[in-house]
């Protein structure tokens, strides 16, 4: 046997053993995407669960907010049947901004915003906010992580070879941003 029989099947062999250690590779980061994303997906659901309260709580003081109120129901229900990730992250959106409009509402009304229930309900959504900022920055690393395994030279081979695609990052305007009062700056009781 000549060196270039000998270079051929050690290509022959390296090249199926490269494969499936690309392909194992692919597997395990793409499962840290799917697992990171539903750790965001707990976290919104959680969201979801406090905007219905915090809705009532609002209805009681501001009932003829009827638009407000209705937009943010509608906003909510979007969210919570969202499918894909595009779809969750457009309804996400659309739903930050009725939370923030309701907020905006809540300004109105100074009883509103003195309320124990509501403060509770206030504090408790900026906290969830947070974590759906920490759930989505950890998300979004290990997309990036798992987007640059595939497209690094020669693995975007095998990727492609594979069928590998990139993972969409997760980008939507999370969080009530200014409308969540630090305990010194609520209203006097």
């Amino acid at each position: 046997m000549n060196y270039s029989g000998i270079f051929l099947l050690i290509a022959a062999l390296a090249f199926p053993l490269w494969c499936a250690i690309a392909y194992n590779r692919f597997v395990a980061m793409r499962n840290r995407c799917v697992n990171a994303r539903s750790q965001v997906d707990v976290e919104l659901k959680m969201r979801h669960d406090v905007v219905p309260r915090l809705a009532e709580l609002v209805r009681g003081y501001a009932a003829h907010e009827k638009r407000t109120l209705e937009s943010l129901a509608l906003t909510r229900a979007a969210a919570v049947r969202a499918d894909s990730i595009h779809e969750r992250i457009a309804s996400e959106n659309a739903l930050s901004s009725s939370i923030s409009s309701l907020f905006a509402v809540a300004e109105g009304y100074p009883e509103l915003r003195a309320d124990d229930n509501f403060l509770r309900l206030q504090d408790e959504l900026a906290a969830l906010e947070d974590r759906i900022r920490f759930s989505r920055q950890f998300y979004n690393d290990t997309v990036m992580r798992y987007n640059t395994l595939i497209n690094l030279f020669p693995n975007s081979l095998a990727a492609g070879m594979l069928r590998f695609r990139e993972e969409p990052f997760f980008e939507f305007e999370s969080g009530i941003r200014g409308e969540t009062a630090r305990p010194d700056e609520r209203p006097p009781r």
